[in-house]
């Protein structure tokens, strides 16, 4: 699968270095001491020649103040990037491009909170609670996907690759969700969701997105053979794939996954569908869905952006 340079990720399950809570995807930089000891001697003492240099310093200062003034006022401009750019068209290509870098910027518990409260989101339409137990970094898509999921995938690329992994409130299930950002554009970006609705590939499970293991924790067992059902949501509209695997957290082996939308049927007597597998799936996949929609929506469209309230049925985070 073709992907954009990307600085190299931990090997799965390295969950112990995530991004930090709170932060965004990029981290900080290292703040530059306030109060810096002087290059030389103390208070009131100079060296021979100090004098000299010092007006040389200050002509030198005064041409580079000139020069920076020139310059802020040409980067204004020069400079101006997706973010400070005016409104793109709603639908067109400068539009689809700015919504692929808003990851960036959003903070990490934007995008996977730390607790997901899904109202009405499990069987019987009983409340659920979701745990986040790590956040993997961002990275390429090497090995998140089996190699024919790879290989469907491909024509729209991979920019970057965020994960994150919830344990249920029971600590009896582990979910791992993933928003793969593409490098497609909105042509290659209708044409996957087409095919993918088309010729049911989200009930295939040769097709199952592969989970994040997280040592020491609910997830420190899940791997490929854990997996239960998922659920995975191709935008026709926005350069993104959100999916969700679930599994039990006990890292018992499932021979026959199901995918989330026949794991939520009523009437499902599988082991996947009884432990509530596919609610997890579909649960946690709508809320990190939803809230990448709203962040998109918020930085493409401030003036218009509005906070309506959460109806009853979806999720809640805090």
């Amino acid at each position: 699968m073709r992907v954009l340079p990307a600085p190299a990720v931990p090997p799965q399950g390295d969950g112990r270095v995530p991004v930090p809570p709170g932060g965004t995807w990029g981290g900080g930089v290292a703040p530059v001491p306030a109060h810096a000891p002087p290059p030389g001697g103390g208070p009131g003492q100079e060296r021979p020649g100090a004098g000299t240099r010092r007006a040389v310093g200050i002509a030198v200062c005064l041409v580079l103040g000139l020069g920076l003034i020139g310059g802020a006022t040409a980067g204004a401009v020069l400079d101006r990037g997706p973010k400070a750019a005016p409104s793109a068209a709603p639908g067109s290509a400068a539009e689809f491009a700015r919504a692929r870098l808003v990851w960036q910027d959003a903070p990490v518990d934007t995008l996977f909170p730390p607790v997901v409260d899904g109202r009405g989101a499990g069987p019987g339409g009983a409340d659920r609670t979701w745990t986040r137990i790590g956040v993997s970094p961002p990275g390429d898509c090497t090995g998140a996907f089996d190699p024919l999921l790879d290989r469907v995938l491909a024509p729209t690329g991979c920019a970057k690759l965020l994960r994150a992994t919830y344990v249920d409130s029971t600590s009896t299930t582990v979910t791992t969700v993933g928003v793969l950002v593409t490098a497609g554009d909105a042509a290659g970006m209708s044409a996957l969701a087409k095919r993918w609705t088309d010729e049911h590939l989200g009930a295939r499970t040769d097709l199952i997105p592969r989970p994040v293991a997280f040592p020491g924790t609910a997830a420190a067992h899940f791997g490929p053979t854990q997996r239960g059902s998922w659920d995975v949501r191709v935008s026709a509209a926005a350069p993104f794939v959100v999916y969700a695997v679930s599994a039990f957290a006990d890292g018992r082996a499932v021979p026959q996954p199901l995918p989330a939308d026949e794991a939520v049927a009523s009437g499902a007597t599988s082991a996947p569908a009884q432990a509530g597998l596919g609610f997890d799936a579909t649960g946690l996949g709508k809320a990190v869905d939803d809230r990448l929609k709203a962040a998109v929506d918020a930085e493409l469209h401030p003036n218009a952006h509005t906070a309506p309230a959460t109806p009853a049925g979806t999720e809640q985070s805090r």
